[in-house]
């Protein structure tokens, strides 16, 4: 059954069995991760497969959470998964024009679900730093989720360039 109706009142089980508030900076981290993974899923649709790489971004994602999700967590997030990310990083950078400017964020479609998945990264990561600032978190934890944040938005240029679409700078 989905449902269990423990959650009407606005309370939650944490992993450990604890009851805590819907509000709470732990949840609304973790749940910050869930709504960026969903986002990771329409990206992985618009880019027609050509980043496999999304899949694997997604399973990141759910050990990521289940880290957040837990005070002693079972699964966390690696050393090795951060060093997979900056290898694909170094690979898109490589791939892509010289960044001379800002960009605006869009241009293909698959660009622009990329470059909103960078934003929720972002949003994101505040999160996981609100909860940091309470209860010290691993430094992996905030080094993945910036890095990922970084991946997307080389995986949006790379993207435009495929597609060769224009990147358009803001005007100021």
């Amino acid at each position: 059954m989905v449902y269990t109706r423990t959650g009407d009142e606005g309370r939650t089980d944490l992993s450990s069995g604890e009851r805590v508030s819907k509000s709470s900076k732990r949840i609304e981290a973790y749940g910050t991760v869930d709504e960026l993974n969903s986002e990771v899923g329409v990206c992985a649709y618009y880019t027609g497969d050509k980043h496999d790489e999304l899949e694997k971004v997604q399973n990141h994602l759910h050990i990521l959470q289940a880290e957040l999700a837990n005070r002693d967590p079972d699964v966390k997030v690696s050393r090795d998964e951060i060093d997979w990310l900056e290898g694909l990083c170094d690979k898109y950078q490589e791939e892509c024009p010289p960044l001379r400017d800002f960009v605006l964020a869009g241009g293909c479609e698959s660009a622009a679900h990329l470059h909103r998945a960078r934003s929720v990264a972002r949003r994101t990561e505040r999160r996981i730093v609100e909860l940091d600032q309470d209860e010290e978190l691993r430094p992996q934890v905030l080094a993945y989720i910036n890095r990922l944040s970084d991946l997307f938005f080389l995986m949006a240029r790379h993207e435009n360039f495929l597609e060769d679409v224009e990147e358009k700078n803001p005007s100021y």
